[in-house]
């Protein structure tokens, strides 16, 4: 079992923005695990003005977060420079996500990674990732931070996060 500062937390959007709604974003370091961001998930929480953007992109400054450089967000810059054909959008985040920890699994020793999500439909089996990392909901990973002391109410969060106008993600199991 890898120590707290072997473990890597990569967390998608989703997450990102339903943390800043519910001004708890400081959450994604109770349990000690290095914090990163993927440079396409920053991208994506930054580029547009939202009611999140400004205070994911003060966090991030303010906490000195690195950046982890992907292929997938080079080639959609180098897209956008070009002028081509608009760009895909959807799930290149989590795309891009997917890539680094794959880097992980290449690195020796291979570093552990948290992929933090909240779109159900990487709940599917058919987002894989390397047997090194593992795929957390932020519903999961808020009651593992309330079971461990380090959180008062998982609820309270989530409550917090929607009364601010969060949208949050119901995961939805099939039948």
């Amino acid at each position: 079992m890898p120590s707290p500062t072997e473990i890597i937390l990569l967390p998608d959007a989703g997450p990102l923005i339903t943390l800043a709604y519910a001004d708890s974003l400081d959450l994604l370091f109770k349990p000690g695990w290095s914090v990163a961001l993927v440079d396409m998930v920053l991208h994506e929480v930054t580029r547009n003005q939202t009611p999140t953007s400004e205070k994911l992109a003060r966090w991030t400054d303010t906490h000195k977060l690195p950046v982890l450089s992907t292929k997938i967000s080079q080639r959609y810059q180098q897209n956008l420079a070009a002028n081509a054909v608009a760009p895909r959008r959807s799930n290149l985040g989590e795309l891009a996500i997917q890539e680094a920890m794959n880097d992980f699994a290449l690195e020796l020793p291979p570093k552990t990674g948290v992929f933090l999500f909240e779109d159900h439909k990487i709940a599917r089996t058919s987002f894989l990732v390397p047997d090194n990392c593992r795929k957390v909901t932020t519903r999961a990973f808020l009651r593992f931070l309330e079971q461990k002391g380090w959180l008062v109410s998982a609820t309270e969060i989530e409550r917090k996060a929607i009364q601010a106008g969060r949208a949050f993600s119901s995961l939805r199991f099939p039948p």
